[in-house]
């Protein structure tokens, strides 16, 4: 059986309920529909501890920029549109008291729908459009074929 994610705290009280109703761990998970593993761990810490509910909710690393470090990176970036990761995350960190690395800027860039801050020089090498490597207008295209077919519009093979 494979992981199926963490139990709500309505499925565990169905457990300790189960359980407290007199049914066995074997009949409790055919009719609630989990592993006797899962039965037997929830009934277990309800018993020892008097709790169900999960506290897988509080683990892991907290987010260092909340709703309140995106909204300021908002306006950093609305105050300068053209400022690079390292800008932006500079003018961040001045006024924090904890400070965040690029790393953290550009995942809470993309978490806001930001999906590219790279160094001004970068983006000038990229969006530089010189005579070589512009696309010419469709208006253009068309001339270029006629000319390449040696025909005019009007004229028919």
């Amino acid at each position: 059986m494979g992981k199926k994610g963490d139990l709500s705290n309505f499925e565990r009280g169905m457990v300790v309920g189960a359980r407290r109703a007199g049914l066995s761990i074997s009949q409790s998970a055919q009719l609630l529909g989990f592993s006797r593993t899962t039965i037997s761990r929830v009934y277990k810490e309800w018993c020892e501890k008097g709790k169900t509910s999960s506290m897988r909710q509080s683990c892991g690393r907290k987010c260092l920029v909340d709703a309140r470090g995106q909204r300021r990176i908002g306006r950093l970036i609305q105050a300068d549109r053209r400022a690079t990761l390292t800008e932006i995350t500079t003018r961040y960190n001045r006024g924090m008291q904890q400070s965040i690395c690029e790393a953290t800027t550009r995942t809470t860039l993309r978490r806001m729908g930001y999906n590219s801050r790279r160094p001004h020089q970068q983006m000038q090498k990229i969006l530089t459009v010189t005579a070589i490597n512009r696309k010419p207008p469709a208006a253009e295209i068309n001339t270029i074929r006629d000319t390449e077919s040696g025909g005019c519009e009007g004229d028919s093979h």
